[in-house]
């Protein structure tokens, strides 16, 4: 009786063992796990656009309004964002000029970037992502200017410590075509329309993005 006793008591004592040693082991592993990441920054975000007219150019920046990537933790060594997802809004009403005040209150007059009958923020939000290189990827969406969606693509640049595995910062630059808004850049903000309309805005932006866990 005796032994049946040691034995039982030695058999629960193996199973304790092994049950602990198991959540033990998971609990160690759980953090080497993908998971799903969300980047957001806290700082204000702005962005720069430029629209070439004629001999000169017109630069002018704005505040860059929710915007948000998501990425995964990547434990195979791959491209650290060949998964993500962006979407950012920019705030027409603050659009300014670098130098002339008069080529900001053009800028910002209904019509051009401005739905004149409600604000509404021109938003991009991101369908798909090709990976063209270590750290730089091509990055396809839906722009929506005044209410009027468009496809567009940018081209995305990571930027990390050579002995990172993350990327801390983004630079995003692309150009759109005006014209699929509906938009007459020379006739709406200088009041006459070239025989051949510029129609090409060029947009760049740096996204800090914080430490992951």
């Amino acid at each position: 009786m005796k032994k049946i006793n040691v034995f039982l008591m030695s058999a629960i004592a193996l199973v304790v063992i092994i049950v602990f040693s198991a959540f033990a082991n998971r609990s160690s592993i759980e953090p080497e796990l993908q998971k799903e990441v969300e980047e957001t920054s806290t700082e204000q975000q702005m962005v720069n656009l430029f629209v070439t007219h004629g001999h000169c150019s017109s630069p002018f920046s704005g505040k860059v309004e929710n915007l948000e990537v998501i990425t995964s933790n990547r434990t195979d060594g791959g491209n650290p964002l060949e998964d993500m997802q962006m979407s950012f809004e920019i705030d027409p009403e603050t659009f300014v000029t670098c130098s002339v005040e008069e080529i900001t209150s053009r800028v910002q007059t209904p019509g051009v970037f401005i739905n004149g009958e409600k604000k509404e923020n021109i938003k991009f939000k991101s369908t798909r992502v090709h990976t063209m290189g270590v750290d730089w990827y091509e990055v396809n969406g839906i722009l929506s200017i005044k209410g009027v969606e468009s496809d567009v693509k940018f081209f995305v640049s990571g930027i990390r410590n050579s002995k990172a595995s993350m990327t801390s910062m983004l630079v995003l630059e692309g150009q759109i075509d005006l014209s699929d808004w509906g938009i007459d850049y020379d006739l709406q903000v200088y009041g006459e329309s070239n025989e051949h309309p510029t129609k090409w805005m060029h947009i760049n932006m740096k996204i800090n993005l914080p430490k992951a866990c």
